[in-house]
């Protein structure tokens, strides 16, 4: 294993680049729009409940692959051209953020309505009770939840490896089809993917532990 990852170190490392990017970019994307759907499922307005509803489950029933695919050879033939990384980035984020509004979603409501009464009541607006009041708490709330989904992303990512998306799955591909030496090498993948998520995975413990006592 480690023969393979000193000889390829460049090739892999940069395939750990593109998969450190594309996560990024999906968890800031997701966590954005999930959020908002996370509200419309909450509104008080039947439609836009609905909108948020539909699409949280249509989403999280589809394959990423599938989603993945869809912005990978539809897109490109009927709307736009969008490379490989381009289009697994934008799937993942899609199908990440329908799971991250659900976790939004309960960690809101999970939060005593007396809170929003007594902040409503006190003269803030939605917005502001929402912001300083309901969402503070919520954030404790769903820390775990949602650790878990950050690390899914982060393998979900593994994705673009399907659409030539240049991530590390990618590139162990290419290293295994030229050494044949296909066990070492997806070792080799597996111990960076650790050195991602493990970090990631005591730093959410550790989030968890001191909120929860703050």
């Amino acid at each position: 294993m480690f023969s393979v990852l000193f000889d390829n170190w460049g090739t892999l490392i940069n395939g750990l680049g593109y998969t450190v990017w594309c996560s990024i970019l999906a968890l800031i994307g997701s966590c954005v729009i999930g959020t908002v759907f996370a509200l419309m499922e909450i509104s008080a307005h039947k439609v836009v409940r609905v909108i948020g509803r539909v699409y949280v489950e249509v989403v999280r029933n589809i394959p990423l692959l599938v989603i993945t695919m869809f912005f990978y050879v539809v897109i490109p033939k009927y709307v736009m051209a969008i490379d490989g990384f381009t289009a697994g980035t934008i799937g993942l984020t899609i199908y990440t953020s329908a799971f991250i509004a659900e976790t939004v979603r309960a960690g809101i409501e999970s939060v005593p309505v007396g809170q929003m009464e007594g902040a409503r009541s006190n003269g803030l607006s939605y917005l502001q009770a929402m912001t300083h009041i309901i969402f503070p708490q919520a954030v404790k709330i769903i820390i775990p939840p949602l650790g878990n989904q950050f690390i899914n992303l982060i393998k979900n990512s593994s994705v673009l490896a399907f659409v030539s998306g240049f991530d590390l799955m990618y590139q162990g591909k290419l290293v295994a089809s030229a050494n044949l030496q296909t066990f070492n090498t997806y070792l080799a993948v597996g111990l960076l993917y650790l050195i991602i998520t493990l970090p990631l995975s005591y730093f959410m413990r550790y989030l968890e532990k001191r909120w929860q006592t703050a």
